[in-house]
Formats: C-alpha cells, structure tokens, sequence
C-alpha cells in the first residue's frame, strides 16, 4: 500500500509512519519540520520504501502528485500545543484549515480518491459537562477568549471540510477526535504534559502542575492510538464519520505528577503555578476530557493495550537512557 503522512515527522504522524513501513507499505512523509524532526524518521532514511519532502503543505507543489500516488492519506499537519497555540494564532489558523482544505480539494479535483483520515481535537467539545464526551454531543466554546480557542476552531472547520467533500463528492473520508496522545519522541516544549512532568522527575526537578491539578484527562498511548487510526482507515463503516480516538481511563493532572514521581522514585516535589504565570496571559482550561469509545469500538473492535502506568514506565526508562547518553547536555 502507499501511505502518505503529511505532518508525517512529527509526533503521531512519524509514528503512523513507522508503524506502516514496519508492515511492509511504502511511505511519503511530508512536513516542513518546523515542529517535528527527521530524528523521529531516522529509521526509514534511506530505504526505498520511504520518500521524505521538506514542504509547507500549503505551498507544496507535489500535492497533487502525491494525493494520486497515495492508496491511504494520513493528515496530521497541524501547529498544536497550547504554548505554540498562543504564540502564533496566525500561523495556526493557516495550517490548520487552508492546509486541510488544499488537502480535499487535490483529492477531489485528480479524480483518485484514496482513503483519507483527517486528525481533528477533543478540544473541539469545549466546555461540555458531560462526563464523558461521545461525537452527538454539543460543542460548547466561550465566545471570549479568542486566541484561546482558535485552535479548536480551526479543528472543527476542518471537520466540517472533510464532512462536505465526503457529502457532496463521495470521497472517503474518516475523521478523529484524538484525546491526549502520549509516547516515544513527544517533546514538552510546547506544553505537553506527560514529557514535562518525566523529564522533570528523572531530573529531580519540581514538577510543575498548571493551575490546582483537579483538571482530569484521559490519556493514550500513540502505539494504540496509531493501531486505531489503522483500523478506522480500513472501515467502510467510518467512511463519513467523526470518531473519538483515545483512551477512557481518566486521571487528574495532580494525581499523574504524583505518579510520574512515584514510578521514578524521584525526590521532585510538584510545584504550583498558575496559568497566568505559565502562559502569560488569562487562560480559562476544561476541567475533564474524557470519551466515549462507543463508537470507536463498535466500528472496530479496538480496545487500548497500553495502560499508563506502562507508558510512563516506558518513558521513564527513556529519559533516563538519554540522560545517560555520552551527548545529554543538560
């Protein structure tokens, strides 16, 4: 099979990558690595199964070519991390939906319809109050704070982008709510929170907790979320459909650094701050993010095989590994 990953060197997207060059598939990885890393690619390089451009997904001129080549699209181009979010609004309004849009209509008008999965955001359900979220329910954001939720908004456009081509043209369209993806090779430099709270607690430094860690959320290993997404791709039943990608295991965000301390028998103490302080502005956050799987197990049968523990025991062995590296700078 051709698989194309565009955003395919970043996190989730050089784990799809990986994940079907291991089978045996062919892989076109496009990404403009201004987040992601050829680190993460470092394995394929070289090998005549895989092809690696370093384009803008909204300038890139082989769009076409590559949209007609590729059996199955995986996009994953996106500017996430809320620090990221905050920084440049601009640039996330851009890539996220004029990158998805010049996506669906390179599909629509070379009259190849591959199979096409478009990764959207659990952010998207706002502040719903639900315990659990599943993909009927109301989509619920605050009309203030704008730069805030720009990166919902543009998730949910590209939602209804996907939905309106698979509509009217018949393309085969998937598209997930990923929940809180963790593993190998994610980075904390724009605010994710399992990568800060190991690489602080290997360290023995502070852990730094947002806010006051009653916020909730359920987190999925990407070796399971990658699986998922496989299967989903692979289902007539998706084609059209929005689907909740994750995990239903929720935790605290205190009770995972308090973990994290524990599994790596670190002496760091968590450490309080405020959003103002952490993002430099006024930040309202979700309190719970949860899904519901439902539909996601109906259409595949998938069920998760990581448990967190075992991530964060993965990670911790990780971090400490590279630490030990004759290269680690501190």
């Amino acid at each position: 099979m051709h698989v194309l990953v565009t955003g395919g060197a970043g996190f989730i997207g050089s784990h799809l990558a990986k994940y079907h060059f291991d089978r045996g598939d062919i892989i076109h990885v496009v990404d403009n690595l201004s987040t992601g890393s050829l680190d993460n690619l470092q394995s394929m390089l070289g090998s005549p199964r895989f092809r690696f451009d370093q384009a803008d997904i909204l300038t890139w001129d082989g769009l076409g070519n590559a949209v007609g080549w590729a059996d199955r699209i995986y996009h994953m181009v996106a500017i996430v991390g809320v620090k990221k979010v905050l920084a440049d609004p601009a640039a996330v309004m851009s890539a996220n939906m004029a990158g998805t849009e010049r996506v669906v209509r390179a599909i629509h008008k070379g009259g190849w319809n591959p199979q096409l999965l478009i990764a959207s955001s659990s952010e998207v359900y706002g502040f719903n109050d639900k315990s659990s979220f599943a993909e009927t329910d109301a989509v619920l954001l605050r009309s203030g704070g704008r730069l805030r939720w720009c990166y919902a908004v543009t998730k949910l456009a590209d939602e209804y982008l996907g939905y309106a081509y698979a509509h009217q043209y018949g393309l085969n369209i998937v598209i997930v709510r990923l929940f809180n993806t963790i593993g190998p090779h994610q980075v904390g430099r724009y605010g994710m929170v399992v990568p800060n709270f190991v690489g602080q607690a290997v360290n023995n430094e502070p852990i730094t907790v947002f806010g006051d860690g009653t916020q909730t959320r359920s987190f999925c290993d990407v070796r399971d979320t990658v699986f998922a997404l496989d299967l989903l791709a692979s289902s007539p039943a998706a084609k059209g459909e929005v689907v909740n990608v994750g995990s239903d295991q929720e935790i605290s965000i205190k009770s995972l650094a308090e973990l994290v301390v524990q599994r790596a028998e670190s002496a760091s103490q968590l450490h309080f701050m405020s959003y103002g302080e952490a993002y430099g502005m006024d930040f309202e956050d979700i309190s719970h993010r949860r899904p519901d799987l439902t539909k996601l197990k109906t259409l595949t049968g998938f069920e998760p095989k990581w448990k967190l523990v075992d991530t964060i025991d993965d990670l911790i062995q990780q971090a400490r590994a590279v630490k030990r590296s004759p290269i680690f700078t501190p």
